[in-house]
């Protein structure tokens, strides 16, 4: 999902003199962040940074009241974003939306150049509230499960995605 996120990316290219020849190399032009989200967005983390060593980190630690579904913040630490800065957040499970929004809305005002979700698994309501504050952000998912049930749930989803990474 990683990779499928970023095929619209812009590449510089440049000479290449190679012990045999010359060619044409390319290499990324793009600022990037990865913004995982605490703590199952951690476990999509450890790719992107293979994929892409270079990126700067910023971590969210939100947390959904199991009562109201509602993010609460508990953690944020970002590297500056700027105009020129691609944000890619990772978070597993998109289901309400809520906590994805909440933090949209936190690093919207700095304006980064795009701002792009991955998850594996969404719920269309999510992604429904994600659009209509955020028409202009990319999701890229690798599931788009049934629907929330009466607790907020993907159906039929896959359960809590930190607990089972993480083996708690």
């Amino acid at each position: 999902m990683l990779i499928e996120s970023m095929k619209d990316f812009k590449l510089d290219n440049f000479d290449v003199e190679t012990p045999i020849g010359k060619t044409t190399g390319s290499k990324l032009n793009e600022e990037i962040v990865f913004i995982p989200v605490l703590r199952a967005g951690v476990a999509m983390l450890f790719s992107a940074i293979k994929l892409l060593p270079k990126s700067k980190i910023g971590f969210v630690g939100l947390q959904r009241d199991e009562t109201t579904a509602i993010a609460s913040q508990y953690y944020w630490k970002l590297p500056k974003i700027t105009q020129n800065t691609t944000v890619i957040v990772t978070d597993p499970m998109l289901a309400t939306g809520g906590s994805l929004v909440h933090l949209l809305r936190q690093i919207s005002p700095n304006k980064p150049k795009q701002t792009i979700i991955v998850s594996v698994i969404a719920a269309p309501e999510g992604i429904e509230v994600i659009k209509k504050e955020f028409p202009d952000v990319k999701i890229y998912t690798a599931a788009l499960d049934e629907k929330l049930n009466n607790k907020k749930y993907i159906v039929p989803g896959l359960g809590d995605y930190g607990d089972r990474y993480f083996g708690t």
